[in-house]
């Protein structure tokens, strides 16, 4: 039984075989698994935590090919269901020197927009503890309604319910909808992820602590702002910290945030404590830290999710 649902695309990252350049200019293209709910259901699976993951991709050879990657990763796929009607979603990553990236996405549509609420496995919901989700499931119809329908259902159950606004703003009709978007599933949210330029972008400020106020509702337990170099930030109703990142030899950012996640909620399902304890938190984010560190030194974002042994490994070292 899985502790943890994702819920959300899937998809393939085509990412190019050498850093530094751009689409045009690039030689050649590796596939690799990838989505970020997909993301944080592997990171999760290798932290220790049973995960499945929830969603739709097509019945062609790349939808099954991610359900394979997922479940040889020992995360729980049958929540997952296969499209006729359209096919798995692509997205060709452009890598600059720095490892930071930029998308170019084929969904027109791809399978993962038609996942419909009639196709949310409730049962496996139920059963569960935790319920993550992003905002790309929130963009059209049907899967808007059937991402609302996950969380409502979740939130009936239970469950904690877990976020990442994770902008991608090429795919919205337009900057307003992406607001409106992503501001929705923040409010049903009880922990949300979010980095920086999210909050800029969500509230029109670059002051981070206050644009974390402004977002705030009475029914959130946590919010973690990632700031890339420079670490993470945490808010919870009693306390607020900051937690330093690590210097590594940045090859694919493609992932991190989504390793951040993992990391961050295998911690939270361990120890439900972590809310209330500013030490536990400090240290819960520190080590989420580690495993978004650890996902930007391989490429691709599924191949590079550590597991619990290289990121003690790695803390060890520091």
């Amino acid at each position: 039984m899985a502790e943890a649902i994702c819920l959300g695309e899937l998809l393939i990252d085509f990412v190019p075989t050498v850093t530094g350049t751009g689409l045009t200019d690039a030689p050649a293209f590796v596939k690799a698994p990838g989505g970020a709910p997909g993301n944080v259901a592997v990171g999760l699976a290798r932290l220790g935590i049973p995960s499945a993951f929830m969603g739709k991709v097509g019945a062609d050879a790349f939808g099954h090919f991610l359900a394979a990657t997922l479940a040889e990763s020992g995360v729980d796929v049958s929540p997952l269901v296969f499209s006729s009607e359209a096919r798995t979603a692509l997205a060709f990553v452009s890598l600059r020197a720095d490892g930071e990236r930029e998308f170019m996405f084929y969904r027109h549509p791809s399978a993962d927009m038609l996942f419909t609420p009639q196709e949310v496995n409730v049962g496996a919901i139920q059963q569960a503890k935790l319920l993550h989700f992003g905002s790309i499931s929130l963009i059209s119809e049907p899967s808007r309604s059937a991402t609302l329908h996950a969380v409502d259902t979740a939130r009936a159950a239970g469950c904690l319910i877990s976020y990442d606004p994770n902008l991608r703003l090429p795919l919205w009709p337009d900057a307003d909808a992406a607001r409106e978007g992503m501001l929705l599933g923040l409010k049903k949210a009880h922990i949300v992820k979010i980095s920086d330029d999210e909050t800029a972008f969500l509230t029109g400020t670059d002051d981070l602590e206050q644009a974390c106020k402004t977002l705030w509702h009475d029914e959130l337990k946590l919010m973690v702002a990632t700031r890339g170099r420079d670490g993470c930030v945490y808010f919870t109703p009693s306390f607020t910290g900051a937690a330093k990142t690590f210097t590594v030899e940045a090859v694919d950012a493609t992932g991190a945030g989504d390793g951040f996640v993992a990391g961050l909620l295998q911690g939270v399902l361990a120890d439900p404590t972590a809310f209330t304890d500013k030490t536990k938190l400090g240290e819960l984010c520190r080590f989420a830290n580690a495993v978004g560190a650890l996902a930007t030194t391989i490429r691709g974002a599924i191949p590079a999710l550590p597991d619990r042994k290289k990121v003690l490994e790695f803390l060890r070292d520091q």
